[in-house]
């Protein structure tokens, strides 16, 4: 009998462990990660009792990440991203730069040196994209257009973080920690040097990745194994991940999102995310075990005020920093407190930042210590801030001036252009989303000559349609303000194409108020959802999987000379 195995041990303690207090979290009423960090509480190295082996479980934690970011990747297309650029990208610098000198200013205060403080208040400015996906994920919001604004916004982060571990250990000297200080071309240089590799692994994925995975998965598919296909969407995920990190020094997360992407765009994307999902699921627990296993409960003794000055900058400025970026770039209240819910932590590269920073001499071990405690705390309470999302918006809005405020009444994109013809304003139809399904109902309805008015929360896809003098009102849908300025009153026709069916009723119920004789089209994904919204005449309703068999059916009636009528 082999009593020397960490990999089994760490890995069926950690399994244990997370299932029985996951158990005793969601008994309680409380998001099963809850249970799953005090797995890791209990069999970390600051518990009495039995230690699991931290650094097998922080790899263990890794496969999860890129499993995670690969279904994420699965989901979203290059298009998706590049609709987001102009909020996410600034969005990110922004926030990751207040923060950074909100938090760098405490540590100055605590006595630190100016390259503690640096990297203490990085830690700080960088949200966990494995629980905010998760948190997203259980929400049903990560395909909105608040969803794929903070995937953007992460995945600038994780950039820009790449951009930091690189460029850290040669700027160690100067900020007072180990290592010499080298001068300022050869900071250029490796500047330099980090983005070509990021570049060329971008390049890379995109142009070869895009011919050679889908071929891939098409030789794979044809030997009609299961297992194998399994494997190949696995070994994509975790071997490119890796690769990335090894060949060209960008981070696992980032990697494994990329080849999602790039399978995404094959047609096995579907596929692809079913099968890998018990994979991602059992990993991402073994990263909140991961996580609590680091965390020193001392530290809540030794440093009560500084933990709460951590809490309140990762859950209460972070947030509110996002939150006003959001609104200044004129989206709505909801997605601005969407977004800003979904930053109110931190998570894995804090602790690779923090990690590194004790290394150069440039952290104190205290800062490590309140790192964790700030993630701990922050992923812990995560779930209320979302909750929190409801209440708080509409105590804004019952506010006369914050209400004003919010609305952007000035806004040209929130209604439609006093040159708009008339045939857009009485008769036509009113299209709810501009996504991948509502790009291509727009297309139809070009080319059939039917006119018709967009309405997405989006500004820029908004801003996209009127250069092609596509009519577009930028807003939510649910808003009465927004359908009117879309003139639902005189619509003929209201389609929703969003992939979000939680708002589809409200949509619609708002709309039958303003003109209760207009006719609606839906999508949904759930069968449940499609026939809640038939019990309550929602109008036509179009589900997606039902569409697809009618469809191939159709096909099939007419390769043997049937008649196409007889499809169901």
């Amino acid at each position: 009998m082999h009593h020397a195995v960490p990999l089994i041990t760490t890995i069926a303690a950690a399994f244990g462990c997370a299932l029985i207090f996951g158990m005793l979290a969601a008994r309680a009423k409380l998001p099963s990660l809850v249970g799953y960090l005090l797995a890791g509480v209990i069999i970390g190295p600051f518990s009495p009792g039995f230690t699991a082996d931290s650094e097998i479980a922080s790899q263990l934690a890794e496969i999860g990440v890129m499993l995670l970011m690969f279904g994420v990747g699965l989901h979203f297309s290059l298009e998706d991203l590049w609709d987001v650029r102009r909020i996410a990208v600034p969005g990110a610098i922004l926030l990751m730069a207040f923060a950074t000198v909100i938090g760098g200013s405490f540590a100055l205060l605590w006595g630190w040196g100016v390259g503690g403080a640096l990297v203490f208040g990085l830690a700080l400015s960088v949200a966990s994209t494995v629980v905010t996906l998760k948190a997203m994920e259980a929400r049903g919001v990560v395909e909105t257009v608040s969803g794929r604004i903070a995937v953007g916004w992460l995945i600038v982060e994780d950039l820009a973080m790449v951009l930091v571990l690189v460029l850290l250990p040669p700027l160690s000297g100067a900020l007072g920690g180990k290592g010499v200080s080298i001068s300022a071309p050869d900071i250029y240089y490796t500047l330099e040097i980090t983005l070509a590799k990021i570049a060329a692994f971008v390049a890379v994925m995109l142009i070869v990745g895009k011919r050679v995975f889908p071929w891939l998965l098409w030789q794979v598919t044809r030997t009609g194994s299961r297992e194998l296909f399994t494997l190949c969407v696995v070994a994509a995920a975790v071997s490119l991940a890796y690769g990335a990190a090894e060949l060209f020094g960008v981070s696992f997360a980032l990697g494994a999102f990329l080849a999602g992407m790039v399978i995404n765009e094959s047609e096995f994307s579907a596929r692809a995310a079913e099968e890998s999902l018990p994979l991602r699921d059992a990993f991402a627990v073994l990263f909140f075990v991961s996580v609590g296993m680091l965390f020193d409960p001392a530290v809540l003794i030794h440093s009560p005020l500084r933990v709460l000055v951590v809490v309140g900058i990762v859950m209460i400025a972070n947030p509110l920093i996002a939150a006003a970026l959001v609104l200044l770039f004129r989206y709505p209240l909801n997605a601005a407190l969407t977004i800003a819910a979904s930053l109110a932590q931190i998570g894995e590269f804090s602790f690779i930042l923090a990690g590194l920073g004790m290394s150069l001499g440039l952290l104190p071990q205290e800062g490590q210590n309140l790192i964790l405690a700030g993630a701990l705390i922050s992923i812990t309470l995560n779930s209320l801030v979302f909750r929190a999302i409801a209440p708080i918006e509409a105590w804004v809005l019952s506010k006369r001036l914050l209400a004003r405020l919010v609305k952007h009444p000035d806004d040209p994109l929130a209604e439609l252009p006093m040159a708009t013809e008339d045939k857009y304003l009485a008769g036509q139809v009113v299209l709810v989303g501009y996504g991948r399904v509502g790009r291509r109902i727009a297309a139809a309805f070009t080319e059939a000559a039917i006119p018709f008015v967009v309405v997405d929360q989006n500004r820029e896809l908004v801003e996209r349609c009127r250069e092609h003098n596509i009519p577009a009102v930028c807003g939510n849908a649910v808003e009465m303000a927004v359908l009117i300025q879309a003139h639902v009153s005189k619509a003929s026709l209201l389609v929703i194409a969003t992939p979000d069916s939680l708002d589809d009723r409200k949509i619609i119920s708002v709309a039958r108020q303003i003109n209760p004789a207009i006719e609606t089209v839906v999508r949904t994904h759930n069968e449940e959802e499609a026939a809640l919204l038939r019990q309550e005449q929602a109008g036509v309703v179009f589900l997606g999987e039902q569409e697809l068999a009618r469809s191939m059916i159709r096909h099939v009636l007419e390769r043997f000379g049937r008649d196409k009528a007889q499809a169901p």
